[in-house]
């Protein structure tokens, strides 16, 4: 099986698991809603925080930052990455019900996500720090630090990307989690990677049609196109969003040895974990 059929039967399978639990796509969407008010509400903060100067001098800013302004940005960043990480552990919890033979609801699934509040804001901590750190060396290192940290981001979602499926359904702390995460992946290496870029090239080809459309339309007719574009926009990130959870959830239960409720190939979630060598994963059977 080449790594691009793989990648589209895998993208199948989730679709096939989402059509079950239509209810999956709508957390993907509250969660944008929910960091979109968060922001903003972060942003008024923000604003209110600053210095204002009453008569600038020529080129100079009307207003300036202050320590409060960073310390509020610095909070934002972190409350921020909780919601999307908690509402991201909300779909896993759905997902992992399904896969195990439930019929998950949104009821059961936030308070499977619920009861790992602890290690979630553990992890949200973990996650940001990692992200902020990288965004200063970003700024900080010039041409050289844009690679290292572009390296060093794409290593640290590989090696976590198993980490918040391990937090929700094995109910480890985050640190644990992450070295667990480590070993699934030091013992089997990464098709899983293609299967995640494919995932992505998939979203593109599904939004193009609407960019072409209703980009069209937003250039015919602002007022009209725009909110269309938008609205297209988030429905499809939203699906595309569900499916990488439900795939990302299938995976974690293929590596830990668990069933997957018939939902999954289990030659196709093989070829997502191929040990060093090429041979199909037998990792924990």
């Amino acid at each position: 099986m080449s790594k691009i059929s793989n990648s589209i039967d895998l993208a199948k399978s989730s679709l096939g698991v989402l059509r079950t639990d239509k209810e999956l796509a709508a957390i993907p969407l509250a969660s944008s809603i929910t960091c979109g008010i968060v922001a903003l509400a972060f942003a008024g903060l923000a604003y209110l925080s600053v210095d204002h100067v009453s008569h600038p001098a020529a080129g100079q800013s009307d207003w300036q930052v202050t320590p409060l302004t960073w310390s509020i940005g610095v909070i934002a960043i972190f409350v921020i990455g909780m919601v999307a990480q908690f509402f991201a552990a909300v779909l896993i919890a759905g997902a992992n019900e399904r896969l195990e033979g439930g019929s998950p609801t949104l009821k059961s699934a936030f308070a499977k996500a619920s009861s790992r509040t602890g290690s979630i804001l553990g992890w949200s901590v973990v996650n940001a720090t990692v992200g902020m750190i990288l965004s200063s060396i970003r700024q900080r290192a010039g041409f050289l630090g844009d690679i290292a940290a572009g390296l060093f981001g794409a290593a640290w979602t590989v090696i976590t990307w198993l980490a918040l499926p391990i937090i929700v359904i094995e109910g480890l702390g985050p640190i644990a989690a992450i070295k667990r995460s480590v070993e699934m992946l030091k013992q089997t290496w990464g098709e899983n990677i293609i299967a995640q870029i494919g995932l992505g090239a998939l979203g593109f080809v599904v939004m193009l049609p609407g960019m072409v459309v209703f980009g069209a339309l937003a250039w015919l007719v602002p007022l009209l196109g725009i909110p269309l574009l938008g609205i297209y926009f988030a429905v499809v990130a939203s699906i595309m969003s569900a499916l990488g959870s439900i795939y990302r959830t299938a995976l974690y239960r293929f590596a830990a040895g668990l069933p997957t409720g018939g939902a999954f190939q289990e030659e196709a979630l093989a070829g997502a974990f191929r040990q060093k060598g090429g041979m199909a994963s037998k990792l924990l059977h």
